[in-house]
């Protein structure tokens, strides 16, 4: 197992999945248009929630692209990996509207693992990780994104 590719992995899903957070967190609800636009799905209930932002989704996208080099991928691999990230997202919010779970609850591994594996999957020729590799990039961003969301949500209550 090649544990510096692990690691670059890590930080590309930390970096994709973590820059519409931060985004919220130094705007707040500035250019938070929801991508959305409000509507509905046939059964009611919005189709991503007030949660998934244009913002976030494109904030994602070009600082994944920024950061990418440092893991030895191009900025275009990096854009990729920041809107597969993103679409993985956008699948576990529409899942959980259709569940009928409130926008920004939080469900393990519904919310962890389309927009971890999506990426790593997806973009595997690309990184040359291996499964075990993509793995154990997948775990540790979960675990991570575990912690770091029971720091997140005061903050989050607080922006409201």
């Amino acid at each position: 197992m090649r544990y510096p590719l692990v690691i670059e992995l890590l930080l590309l899903l930390l970096v994709a999945n973590g820059t519409p957070v931060g985004l919220g967190i130094l705007l707040r609800h500035r250019f938070a248009w929801p991508l959305d636009a409000g509507r509905n799905f046939p059964d009611g209930r919005r189709l991503f929630g007030t949660s998934k932002t244009v913002r976030g989704i494109l904030g994602s996208i070009v600082v994944t692209a920024l950061v990418a080099p440092v893991c030895g991928l191009d900025r275009a691999s990096g854009a990729l990996f920041g809107l597969l990230a993103m679409a993985g997202d956008l699948t576990s919010s529409f899942i959980k509207r259709r569940l009928g779970y409130p926008s920004g609850s939080q469900h393990p591994l519904l919310d962890q693992l389309p927009e971890v594996c999506l990426p790593l999957w997806l973009l595997a020729p690309v990184t040359g990780a291996t499964l075990t590799e993509m793995a154990v990039a997948a775990a540790g961003f979960t675990v991570l994104d575990l912690l770091l969301s029971r720091l997140y949500r005061p903050h989050q209550a607080r922006c409201k």
